[in-house]
């Protein structure tokens, strides 16, 4: 039962992330501005995005919730906060804000603090870092096709 109650609270956490994100991206990847950009050729079409980011956070909430069960600490919850917030601003500093480098920034900090979980808590996890995996293959994307409108922009 433990188990479940933290679950329902990760899993409303992480998807309010991802609501908020959208709030605060206005029309985003629909804008003149964003479709006006020069692209990666790999930039996946629009619904692969929505797709991709409930894949990630219903791993990650299951992530989220084995680890903390197994050693709940303030660390724990740190990064998670920080994983958070970055998450959130990063919508509306690229989409919103329209600011490519700042936004760079952010999803380097978001990739770093994803793969600061991996290597913190690799051995504690073992297997079930699996979990992880498709948050940072997806952020590993993004991270990308940041970058690469970024320098052709």
């Amino acid at each position: 039962m433990k188990f479940v109650k933290l679950l329902l609270v990760f899993l409303v956490i992480n998807f309010s992330a991802l609501g908020l994100g959208i709030v605060l991206m206005g029309d985003g990847p629909t804008s003149d501005w964003y479709t006006s950009l020069q692209q990666a050729p790999w930039t996946p079409a629009n619904w692969v995005f929505g797709a991709a980011w409930t894949v990630v956070m219903l791993c990650f909430s299951i992530y989220m919730t084995l680890l903390y069960l197994k050693e709940p600490s303030k660390k724990i919850i740190t990064l998670f906060i920080i994983q958070f917030l970055l998450n959130v601003a990063w919508n509306f500093v690229f989409f919103n804000q329209q600011h490519l480098a700042l936004g760079m920034v952010v999803i380097t900090a978001l990739t770093l603090i994803i793969t600061a979980f991996l290597v913190t808590y690799f051995q504690l996890m073992k297997l079930k870092n699996i979990l992880l995996l498709p948050y940072v293959v997806w952020i590993g994307i993004a991270t990308s096709l940041n970058l690469y409108i970024l320098i052709y922009n």
